[in-house]
């Protein structure tokens, strides 16, 4: 009966039988696609292998997760900047051994340009893991034939030895074209360490400390260009004494894949154990002196900073800190007294840039069981706006938090000499921030100064240039007092420290 009214119906009203009958067909086709849209979407949110792998996926600040699962041309040129950084410290470090199993690094989608033999481009996109890494995630593919393991590449980006990873993070750079006043350009390894008097021949011994900088300076691009060694031996409370060498481009080494660097018979070598071998001799400055210093300096485990480049407008700044906290043994001769120094408290950084008219605040100091650096950087005439200060903490597993103090809180109630100037300088300083839950407090007390006049001679005494720059570079050493908290656990400690600012 049913089939007989359909036919009935659509001999009387042909035309309308068949725009029902479309109607219909189109309806069911749109919900047929809707459905199937829903499935896949549904299947996608289930399968990570279809977004990376795991269960939690770790993006790029300001990426989509859906731009990254369906490749959008928004996701090319995201990046995780310092990613094995954060894969051995954080992501994939002891202090997340119970939350975290596994970890996989994934570029996926990455646009690259190949150059053939024949100069041809042509533009491909790449991907890229680390083998075992995506298997523990069950992200690996499936192998139809031959082998997917890791190589060496991957062991070095996972886990480098000490020695690898100084060379990596350590080594010198060329300044590209793009840099400005390339004359001004200078890098340097920086050590200091602190020497407590024992078995000097000086009546009462006492504490002294060396800051120790080995300078490549000029275009290293071009001719004008060498090295200079610089020491200041500093008696605390006591005199200060400078001693430095130039050295000749000719007697120069130094590379860019490595962190070893030679100035003639004064050298920085890293040894294969990933310590460093510090040799360095110089006459005193105006004077018959000479200081002879050899000594081997080892970096505690994990306790780094990744470091961080800056540039704008032909500006350039970077600054890494290879051994954060770390110990000193060996020999520290002046004249004809030598002390013999047994785990003394140390620590090596390495900076390179443009540096006319360029000013900074930094200061780096243990604190119990944690360790801490902190700094900001003043680019010459305004180039960059400039950023709050970076503090970052360490403790025995490394990389503990990351916290931006707006200000350094100063109290100039200390006088010391630079020539014939009086110069206020700190007496003491606090840092405070706050993110979220976490809170940060440092109090540092300075127990002594120097300040050093950085103008040139022709410089000097000009009133217009003394009233728009800070001239005084001020070194101090003192005690730094942390207190706050970290993911609910309070921040306690104290200990001995070194800051540098501006007066």
């Amino acid at each position: 009966m049913i089939g007989q009214l359909a036919l009935r119906n659509l001999t009387y009203r042909p035309w309308r039988s068949v725009l029902m009958f479309f109607g219909f067909g189109v309806g069911v086709a749109v919900m047929i696609v809707l459905l199937s849209i829903g499935e896949a979407m549904l299947t996608q949110a289930r399968q990570e292998k279809l977004v990376g792998g795991g269960t939690i996926t770790v993006l790029p600040e300001g990426l989509d997760v859906e731009v990254m699962k369906t490749g959008g041309i928004g996701g090319l040129f995201f990046s995780i900047d310092h990613a094995s950084f954060l894969y051995r410290q954080a992501l994939a470090s002891q202090r997340y051994a119970k939350e975290v199993t596994a970890v996989a690094p994934q570029i996926e989608g990455r646009l690259l340009y190949l150059r053939a033999p024949d100069g041809k481009e042509f533009a491909v996109h790449a991907s890229g893991e680390i083998p075992d890494a995506s298997r523990a995630v069950g992200a690996a593919p499936e192998m139809i034939a031959g082998e997917w393991v890791n190589d060496d590449g991957d062991r070095r980006w996972v886990a480098p030895t000490p020695l690898e990873l100084r060379n990596e993070i350590d080594h010198f750079h060329i300044p590209g074209d793009s840099v400005a006043n390339r004359e001004t350009w200078a890098e340097w390894h920086y050590f200091n360490v602190v020497a407590e008097g024992a078995g000097r021949r000086e009546a009462g011994g006492g504490r002294r400390w060396a800051f120790i900088s080995f300078i490549v300076g000029g275009d290293v691009r071009g001719a004008k260009w060498g090295g200079h060694v610089g020491i200041t031996l500093r008696e605390q409370g006591g005199q200060t004494r400078r001693f430095a060498r130039t050295i000749d481009k000719s007697q120069v080494r130094f590379s860019t894949s490595d962190a070893n660097l030679v100035f003639g018979n004064s050298r920085v070598t890293v040894l294969p154990d990933g310590d460093y071998a510090v040799r360095a001799s110089a006459p005193e400055e105006n004077r018959r002196g000479r200081i002879s210093i050899d000594l081997r300096v080892h970096p505690e485990p994990h306790a780094y900073f990744p470091g961080v480049s800056m540039s704008s407008s032909g500006f350039v700044s970077g600054y890494v800190v290879p051994a954060l906290r770390a110990e000193a043994t060996g020999s520290l001769c002046v004249d004809d007294d030598c002390e013999q120094l047994r785990g003394a408290q140390s620590y090596h950084d390495h900076n390179w840039g443009v540096w006319r008219n360029v000013t900074w605040e930094w200061g780096a100091s243990r604190a119990g069981q944690y360790t801490f650096l902190y700094g900001r950087v003043y680019p010459p005439d305004g180039t960059m706006s400039v950023a709050p200060v970076l503090f970052y903490l360490t403790d025995s597993l490394g990389f503990r938090a990351v916290f931006r103090p707006t200000t350094i809180s100063y109290e100039d109630n200390r006088t010391v000499q630079a020539g014939r100037a009086s110069i206020r300088v700190p007496s003491r300083a606090t840092l405070f921030d706050a993110r979220g839950g976490d809170t940060l407090r440092v109090d540092l007390r300075i127990e002594d100064a120097i300040a050093t006049d950085t103008r040139r001679a022709g410089q000097r005494g000009n009133p217009v240039l003394d009233a728009r720059v800070h001239p005084y570079f001020i070194q101090m050493k003192g005690t730094a007092v942390l207190s706050g908290r970290v993911h609910g656990v309070p921040l306690s400690g104290s200990g001995t420290g070194f800051f540098e600012t501006y007066r």
